[in-house]
Formats: structure tokens, sequence, C-alpha cells
């Protein structure tokens, strides 16, 4: 299909007529027109990194005398709180427990695929947001199944029903064996418990399946806001629910008002009143942390809160300090919540979210994420939960309305922390305020001294390679753990997506790229404390990790991985550490790999992009297959 905004093959909208509406594709046009202010914005993201690094300059405060780009918002303004924000709606006020995952699996049929939306809506987690982005695998048509998946569930078609009332006997029958008691009592009812809230694509991605008439990439984000929004909003306001997205990876005030706009000329055009749409905004930028009341302001009567997280926010961190020679990471197992810049950075978003509106509204903060799965040996579980426990209780007491969870059973082992304290949400609880100094700045790129081991860089290699095999297979959501400690029923395995490859990666190059000194001695590997991260020892261990990889049983890498995807994996991670220039985006190099299982010609992309990157700044990030 082409109109005068867009091209859709022909073949994928007639496999997907129940995805691509009239009345979708007729919203696709309109906003169509916002996919050139998005490429502006990423063009600008890009200059602003690279001018920070060729001036050595740390990312600064805005100067308060100035407007929020696209808004006519005084940054001084925004501080203070003059600004129009929401009324949280009912079905947010509790949000104890966010359970996040996709809506679809990869290669599956749909009465197995939308299995993930009855686990989802029957596990007794306040909130899910189903994921659109760092979660669900980008392989074959799987962003359009996890759009299809969500219509069906949410107008509760029979299919899905059918499918809802097997998995709760499943997810009883497990709850009765851990738990001792069943956490289902009737399924039906259970469906409409959770609030449902939808993670779109970042404005840095581009669509697999749509592209602009003159052939350019498409921004994902509008693909996403639009059918998810059109094909499911009458539905939700049906049930009483409010039309929730979490935004991610937003840098700027500026960005956010993009975002804004969008949103805004969305409602317009279905009939809805401005705000009808409330967004999360997820805190996965260090930039942004110099912006939160800005950004705040710049969402106005759409944002309701704020998230915290590690992996995206550690990346970054890395990427905007990628130009200090002196500005090195620890072993990433180090980097928790009360480290360093992470402990600033978590206090500033909960100050932020505490500072009313002219209305005296105040926000959520919703904590980060427990990746961990109850699923090991006793003593392994056991251990993992009291530490999953331990973590969501000091986030609680930090300030947080509630916490995430990567998997449905961890819903009734962590969301007791909150039931147990009894009140819905700390809106409005007394923090200081926000203030904008030289000491708040440099606290927000805070190192603090901590272990940098041969150990630690097995583990960010192992896991970064079997992310990125795991991305080429489909599962952007997956349970991983360091090769040497397969078949240790003790370490559990964890839940990642993909930032989890993004941070080890970035943080193998700033070793390698920086001459990072290890701590301790290794005498396996032949060094002493002391000794820098060299090229030599980078490779030795790629090889290494990537051997383990290789003779692993089908259980924690599939075998017909291990001559396709698992090289692929391997080819990028090599050429990305490698490359003089960090790239601003593994993920990148995953994507224009996507469906790809042809060695040769992955490294042929590769070296496109890289020499792409190196030679212009230019991303490139649409489906090289289209």
């Amino acid at each position: 299909m082409a109109n005068k905004e867009l091209i859709i093959p022909a073949d994928i909208l007639g496999a997907y007529r129940d995805v691509f509406t009239a009345e979708a594709l007729d919203t696709l046009a309109v906003l169509a027109h916002y996919n050139v202010a998005i490429k502006e914005a990423m063009v600008a993201r890009i200059k602003r990194r690279n001018d920070r690094a060729a001036q050595q300059e740390k990312i600064r405060f805005l100067d308060e005398e100035s407007y929020i780009p696209r808004t006519n918002i005084n940054v001084g303004d925004a501080r203070e709180g003059k600004f129009e924000g929401a009324v949280i709606p009912a079905d947010l006020q509790r949000q104890w427990i966010q359970g996040t995952g996709p809506a679809a699996k990869p290669n599956a049929p749909v009465d197995s695929s939308i299995r993930n939306v009855a686990y989802a809506l029957l596990s007794g987690a306040d909130g899910w947001m189903f994921d659109g982005e760092d979660a669900l695998g980008q392989i074959s048509t799987m962003s359009l199944d996890n759009q299809r998946n969500l219509k069906l569930a949410f107008s509760r078609d029979p299919l899905f029903l059918g499918v809802a009332e097997r998995v709760a006997g499943e997810m009883n029958r497990w709850a009765t064996g851990f738990l001792g008691r069943e956490t289902i009592r009737d399924w039906r009812s259970q469906l409409d418990f959770t609030t449902k809230i939808f993670r779109a694509r970042g404005l840095h991605l581009a669509d697999r399946h749509i592209r602009a008439t003159d052939g350019t990439a498409f921004s994902a984000s509008i693909v996403d806001l639009v059918l998810y929004v059109v094909n499911n909003f009458r539905a939700l306001q049906a049930s009483g629910s409010a039309i929730v997205l979490y935004l991610p990876k937003i840098q700027t005030a500026g960005e956010a008002a993009l975002w804004d706009e969008l949103i805004t000329a969305l409602e317009s055009h279905l009939g809805l009143a401005t705000g009808t749409i409330k967004v999360y905004v997820l805190v996965e930028q260090l930039e942004a942390t110099f912006q939160l009341m800005e950004i705040r302001a710049a969402l106005g009567k759409h944002f309701v809160g704020f998230n915290t997280g590690r992996w995206d926010y550690i990346n970054s961190v890395a990427d905007a300090m990628s130009w200090d020679k002196e500005f090195i990471h620890p072993n990433i197992e180090e980097i928790t919540m009360t480290y360093g810049y992470m402990r600033n950075y978590e206090d500033r978003v909960r100050r932020a979210v505490n500072t009313p509106d002219v209305n005296g509204n105040t926000a959520l903060w919703q904590g980060g994420m427990e990746p961990n799965i109850p699923v090991g040996s006793a003593t392994g579980v056991t251990e993992s939960m009291e530490r999953a426990v331990a973590g969501a209780r000091r986030e609680q007491r930090a300030g947080a309305s509630g916490k995430w969870v990567a998997h449905w059973k961890m819903v009734h082992i962590v969301r007791p922390v909150w039931e147990t304290v009894g009140e819905d949400n700390q809106l409005g609880r007394a923090f200081p305020s926000l203030t904008y100094t030289a000491e708040d700045a440099g606290g927000l790129t805070l190192l603090e001294p901590a272990q940098r081991t041969v150990r630690g860089a097995r583990n960010l290699l192992s896991v970064a390679l079997q992310y990125g095999n795991a991305f080429g297979q489909g599962m952007q959501a997956a349970a991983l753990k360091p090769a040497d400690f397969f078949g240790n029923d003790d370490v559990l395995y964890l839940m990642e997506d993909m930032a989890t490859g993004e941070i080890r990666l970035s943080i193998l190059w700033e070793w390698l790229h920086k001459g990072a000194r290890l701590t301790e001695d290794e005498p396996a590997a032949g060094t002493k404390a002391g000794d820098r991260f060299t090229p030599e020892l980078f490779t030795h261990l790629l090889d290494e990790e990537y051997g383990k990889l290789l003779a692993a049983t089908n259980k924690d890498v599939h075998d017909d991985s291990k001559g396709t995807t698992l090289p692929i994996a391997r080819a990028i991670a090599l050429a990305y550490v490698h490359n003089a220039l960090k790239l601003p985006w593994f993920v990148d190099l995953l994507n224009i790999n996507l469906n790809n299982y042809n060695l040769l010609v992955a490294e042929e992309r590769i070296r496109l992009y890289i020499k792409t990157f190196n030679e212009t700044k230019v991303r490139i990030t649409g489906n090289l297959d289209f």
C-alpha cells in the first residue's frame, strides 16, 4: 500500500488487516509528517554527543532563562512547578508492582503467542507494561503480533478467553507448589485487576514494515503509538481503564515536547480530550536527569510519573562520558542503585516527582526492575528472593510508589513489601526541592572505587554474546547468566532485555579504549592487579567465552543458533568493542541483521554501518531487507 505519506508491503497489509485497520492507516497518514521532526531530533542528539566529545565537556543544566524547545515554557518556571500537570487517574493510584514483558513470542501461532498476555493479566500485578521496545523480539512480524495479541486480549476475544482459562490453572498449580496457595480465585474477574500499559519504541528506532514514500526509514514511535491507541482506546475506555504509555530513551525536554505534540495530535484526531493519554517516562538517559522538571512540564497533562532503572541508565552514562579517558566503570555487578552517580540520579528523580505543579499535583515514582526468577536450587532461590525483597524494601523506604518485576512469578513475592505498608502511593512525600549547582552536576557522574576484574570481564562478555544471540532468535527478553555458571542451580538466571547488551559492550569498550586497570590478580589469565585491560586480553577472553557457548547444551544455547545467530553476535560484539569511535547504539547492529543468518552478509552490514557512522555520523536504522 502506498499513499502520499507511507509505503507498506501488500503482504503485510493482507496478513494484518486486523491491525492495519482503515482507521489506523488514516491516523498513520495524519501523523506521518512528524517523521521529519523525529529525524531532526535524532540528528540533534548525535550533534550534541559529538560536540561534547570534541570539546571534552560534560552535560550541563539548562539556562534557567531559556525556554524548553517546541514550547513557550520558561525553564525557570518549569523548575518551580509553574505548569499544569496531570491528575493521577484512579487505576494508576496504586501501582505497587508493575510487571513487564512482551505480548508475543517468536515464530508462534496466536494461541501460543497470546499466552504472554494471559500470564500478565492474571499475575496479580497492579500494572503490566506490555513492551513494544527492549523486551520485544523484532524478527519477522513480531511487532505486529504484539499489537494483534493486545487487541484480541483487551477486546476479550473468545480465543484469548480460552487461553486465559487454561493459563490460570497452570499459574495456580505453580503457586500452590511454591507459595502454598492459589493466587487466582476467579480468572475472569482477575483479568480486570491489572492496569494495562504499553511501552512504545523510542525515537531512535525505525519500523521494519513501513517506510516513507521517499524510501526513508519511518519512526517506530509513530507506528507503535498509533497502532496501540487506535486499536485499543475504545475497549480500554469501555472497561474504565486509562490509556497509559511508557516513553523510553528520552534525552531532553525538547524531545519530551515532541512526544507531547505527537500525542496531542493523536488525541485531537481521535476526538479525545487533551490529556486523555497518560505517560510515564523511563529515566534511562543521563541528559534527561539534568532536565527532569523540564520534561514534566513539556509533557504537561499527559505526564504521570518517572521510572528509574539500572542498565539503560548506566549505558547512557558510559556513552556520555566516552570522551573522558579517566572515566572508567568497575564491574557491572558493583554498580547498584546505591553506587555513586546512581544514588544521585535516583534522588533527583524522587525530588522531581514530588515537586507540585500549579494545581498542587505531584507525580509517581516507579522503582527499578527486579530481574530474578524463582527457578533454581532451593538455596539459590531463597538467597535471590531475599535479595529481591530487600531491594524492594529499600526502594519503598526511599519513596517509590512501586517497582517492576520481569516475570509474573515474582509478583506475589515482591508485592507484599508495599502491601504490608498499605499506602496506595507516596505521592507528594516531602523531599527537598531540586537544586542545580556544580556539585549536583558532578554527582551525576560520580564514580566510586570498586572492583574491576577478569571475572567481571568474562561475565560482561558471556552475557553480551548470549544476549546478541537471543536477539537474533527473536527473544529480546531472555533468561541469562554467565557461561561459567551453566549447570549451577545456585546461581539463578536473570531476565534481561536489550539494555543488558548495550551496557555490557559499553563497559568493555571503555575498558579497552581507556586502558582500564584491573584491581586483583587472576593467575589463570596471567594478569595481576594494576595490569591494563589490553586488546590481547580482550581477544583471549572473547575466544574462551565464545568457546564455552559453542560447547553449552541446548538448554543454555540453542544448538540451531551455534552456526547462525551466535557467530553473528560474536562479529557484532567484536566490531563494536574494537571500533575506535564509540558507536551510539549496539541495537543498531543487531537490528540491521534481523532475519539474517549468514555470517558473511552480517559482516558486510557491520562494515557498512561502521564506515557510514565513522565518516558521516549517520546511523543506519532502516530495515535493509525492506
